[in-house]
């Protein structure tokens, strides 16, 4: 079964694209890795999205430098397969709010739907906390953005607090917070994952889920304790399917990936799985997407 038998439509909320020849992508390094040190573009991605019933898509940032976002957004205003950007600003900048109105105002601007920022790569775990990362996702939420968390279990704590700290703004939580899918633990990861998903203004990403488990030796059931975690804690209204292509090619392919995505919720009804794979994306990101409304449930006889 693929996630197209019962979703008329998928969108994928999570995907990179970048050009070495116009900007180096320095996190790529090492012999694991090298297999993504080549370009990745949306004519690449195409195909593979579309054959696994892909109609839309969410392009998320991948490095820190200003330039990018302004390059995803017109490249985004000229696809019609992605229908919105999550981009970088220094969210510690004293002129955050002045940047975001400057990025909503140029070219394909109307697709910029979040901000995201590596915390997963801060030495302070409590980064999200400080003073001038509050203030800068303040100017997130008053811009009508919604903000991509990317974290370690151990920043899911910081997390959960800039969430209750900032009700106004929707926290999408990528890859599921990294969870320790190698060593099969749940707790302390498990326990943080519910505190978050406690509060109404949090969203988790079915996404990147291979590559936090051994990339040659992955199987569906070392995924199910993880995905089912989420699926409880946050339910399917506020679970979003992602691919994290091309960084899932580590481990998988494209149509591997939304495959075991579809496995690990085949126990969903025909609406909850629309949620997952379309309406919680197009919700959450408030994506100009149209797709055909999920069947009705059929009501037993009396």
């Amino acid at each position: 079964m693929t996630a197209t038998d019962t979703v008329p439509g998928v969108v994928d909320s999570h995907h990179h694209v970048w050009d070495l020849s116009v900007r180096d992508q320095d996190w790529i390094s090492g012999d694991e890795l090298a297999p993504l040190r080549r370009d990745f573009t949306l004519a690449d991605l195409a195909p593979e999205a579309r054959a696994a019933g892909v109609v839309a898509t969410v392009l998320v940032q991948t490095i820190t430098v200003p330039e990018e976002t302004p390059e995803f957004l017109a490249l985004a205003a000229r696809s019609d397969l992605v229908a919105g950007v999550v981009g970088w600003t220094d969210l510690t900048a004293p002129d955050v709010a002045e940047t975001l109105a400057g990025l909503r105002a140029g070219p394909g601007g109307e697709h910029l739907v979040g901000i995201r920022h590596q915390v997963q790569g801060e030495p302070d775990p409590r980064w999200l906390v400080r003073p001038d990362a509050l203030r800068g996702l303040a100017a997130v939420a008053e811009a009508g953005l919604v903000y991509d968390l990317v974290v370690q279990p151990h920043q899911l704590a910081a997390a959960v607090a800039a969430a209750q700290h900032l009700p106004g703004l929707t926290f999408v939580l990528d890859h599921l917070g990294k969870p320790p899918i190698t060593s099969g633990e749940l707790d302390p990861w498990a326990q943080q994952i519910r505190r978050l998903a406690a509060l109404p203004n949090t969203v988790c990403k079915l996404s990147g889920m291979v590559t936090e488990a051994d990339w040659s030796s992955w199987t569906t059931a070392a995924l199910v304790p993880y995905a089912d975690t989420v699926l409880d804690a946050f339910g399917p209204r506020r679970l979003m399917f992602g691919s994290d292509w091309p960084v899932c090619r580590l481990a998988a392919t494209y149509a591997e990936v939304i495959a075991v995505a579809s496995e690990l919720t085949a126990g969903l009804g025909p609406a909850e799985r629309h949620d997952v794979f379309t309406g919680t994306a197009v919700r959450t990101y408030d994506l100009p997407v149209t797709a055909r409304p999920a069947p009705p449930q059929e009501t037993p006889c009396a």
